[in-house]
């Protein structure tokens, strides 16, 4: 089973499923940051959380969501924003997967807010959901040295502490 964790292609996997993520949470930040009103009538309509806190939610996760696709994108502090990702993921399967138990026809929220006909919440949403959690802890376990800032801080450090004989 080390092997397995050891394996070098792991870096490029991690690479291009961080990549892909920072790409979905860039795209998926964007309508939201541009219309809150509409992402807090989609957040209501999960009725899940209090009225009170629909849109302190709806203003602070898209900014959130491009924080860390920004982070995952130029690579700094990796496993910090794939851990964000992930609780952000795990959070979102668990209110759609109330929703779709609770057989609401609504917009996900995900990447449009113009209804249940554009972006549908359904068992697939759910898994698609599931499938980028799944990526988020790869990349957080697996891309441990990522190109990107994270790398080039580390060799600057490196280059800039003394060394110790």
């Amino acid at each position: 089973m080390r092997g397995f964790f050891d394996w070098r292609g792991h870096a490029i996997f991690a690479m291009a499923a961080r990549l892909y993520l920072a790409a979905i949470f860039l795209f998926a930040c964007w309508h939201k940051i541009l219309d809150p009103a509409a992402f807090a009538l989609d957040i209501a309509t999960y009725q899940i959380l209090p009225l009170y806190l629909v849109n302190p939610l709806a203003i602070v996760l898209p900014w959130v969501e491009l924080a860390a696709g920004l982070m995952l994108l130029l690579g700094f502090r990796t496993r910090a924003a794939a851990l964000l990702m992930a609780g952000m993921m795990a959070m979102f399967t668990v209110a759609i997967s109330i929703a779709v138990a609770k057989g609401l026809d609504m917009s996900c929220g995900c990447f449009a807010s113009q209804g249940s006909a554009d972006d549908p919440i359904s068992w697939h949403t759910i898994l698609r959901d599931l499938s980028w959690l799944l990526l988020a802890v790869y990349v957080f376990i697996f891309d441990r040295r990522p190109l990107g800032l994270d790398r080039l801080l580390g060799r600057r450090k490196n280059a800039a502490a003394p060394e110790i004989s």
